[in-house]
């Protein structure tokens, strides 16, 4: 079983900071391309950042400069942060990692349950 658990959502007045993370525990083998996606009310999920297993990273147009994608593989745990927030930024946020259970498994997508974040103007 895998399971990826989300933390660092909150309330924060526009122009501020917040950290999401979203670690992974369970049968992991490895793990590919680690995501954000979020959601807000009445839009579809759209991706906010990736972060490939050699490091590469990409950005949706609209948090480039403002949001930091990272990982810590030891702790198989990764990083989105978040600053010069905007209350369009507001939704709620979930992870994503392309995981792989066995050397003899097939690369699967594991979410994680949301965590919210609510911008203030």
């Amino acid at each position: 079983q895998v399971r990826l658990v989300e933390s660092g959502g909150g309330l924060v007045q526009a122009g501020g900071s917040l950290r999401l993370s979203c670690a992974a525990s369970g049968s992991i083998f490895s793990i590919g391309t680690r995501s954000w996606y979020r959601q807000a009310p009445g839009k579809q999920r759209e991706l906010v950042a990736s972060i490939t297993s050699g490091g590469s990273t990409t950005y949706q147009d609209s948090v480039k400069g403002r949001f930091t994608i990272s990982r810590d593989n030891a702790k198989n745990t990764m990083y989105l942060q978040m600053n010069s927030l905007k209350p369009e930024d507001t939704a709620v946020y979930y992870c994503k990692c392309v995981i792989i259970k066995s050397s003899w498994s097939r690369w699967e997508d594991y979410w994680g349950q949301g965590t919210q974040v609510t911008v203030s103007s």
